[in-house]
């Protein structure tokens, strides 16, 4: 019988994947969800080679019920130790739009934000019962600043921190560690999209390491690489005006998710 349950959304791969890989060995059952069926078994090859147990589920995460079925028959299966809740949407404003479309709006915000705070709000009350739990939530440094090309974006991540943080206040009590994880750019397929100037890009293998270290320590907030919390705090004594003006001139383009990559 495995000691450990760990259940991850977006495991099909970046972080979510890495993750995966990190957290599998013996003693350890893997609950991996993803869009991509055929990712998802290739990082449960790679979790099953290193000797933990895994189950997946292709799922789309815009049907909050359906997500929130699955949890609970995964939780009564196998209590779920740790809740990572990786999975997310980065689309940015289309060339020459002047903002992003009210379909992407929509399914951002119930990627980014309805669905992972529906099930962190359905496992925080299974496991504050158990009094014991961990939950991580991906945020991004992003949900810091104004972005005028990602309002969907740094408006939907900026909701699931606060969140984070208002639900660790109220299940560090039983003994529930709720993490905010705020990474800056990160080295995997949803960055690749992007072209434009990615400061201080992590590699995947070492952004997972820093969020598992996080998570495991249970400690409510984790930002990286440190830089951003310079910029976090440098935008918040600028004033508003004179921020906005800046983050106007950022010029980044994205190609579209199923263009091939030449890190794909």
């Amino acid at each position: 019988m495995p000691r450990h349950h760990i259940l991850i959304t977006g495991a099909s791969s970046g972080i979510g994947a890495a993750l995966a890989e990190y957290y599998a060995r013996p003693g350890v059952h893997l609950t991996l969800w993803g869009r991509s069926k055929e990712r998802l078994e290739k990082t449960a090859f790679v979790a099953r080679t290193k000797g933990a147990s895994v189950d997946t589920l292709s799922i789309d995460l815009t049907k909050a019920d359906e997500a929130l079925k699955a949890l609970a028959s995964a939780d009564d299966a196998l209590s779920i130790d740790i809740l990572i809740l990786s999975a997310g949407m980065a689309d940015i404003r289309p060339h020459n739009a002047l903002a992003e479309s009210a379909e992407t709006a929509l399914k951002m915000s119930m990627v980014n934000f309805a669905t992972p705070v529906a099930m962190a709000t359905e496992m925080a009350n299974r496991m504050a019962a158990r009094r014991h739990g961990r939950i991580a939530l991906m945020g991004s440094v992003a949900s810091f600043h104004d972005l005028p090309l990602a309002t969907v974006y740094s408006g939907s991540k900026a909701g699931i921190g606060r969140f984070s943080t208002a639900l660790q206040a109220a299940m560090t009590p039983y003994n529930v560690r709720v993490c905010l994880i705020a990474p800056g750019f990160v080295d995997t397929p949803m960055s690749q999209r992007l072209d434009g100037d990615q400061a201080f890009l992590v590699p995947v293998d070492k952004a997972a390491r820093k969020i598992a270290r996080c998570i495991n320590q249970g400690k409510g907030v984790l930002v990286f690489p440190w830089v951003f919390q310079l910029t976090r705090l440098l935008e918040m004594v600028l004033p508003r005006p004179i921020a906005h003006r800046i983050l106007r001139r950022l010029d980044v383009m994205q190609h579209p998710e199923n263009e091939k990559t030449t890190k794909a």
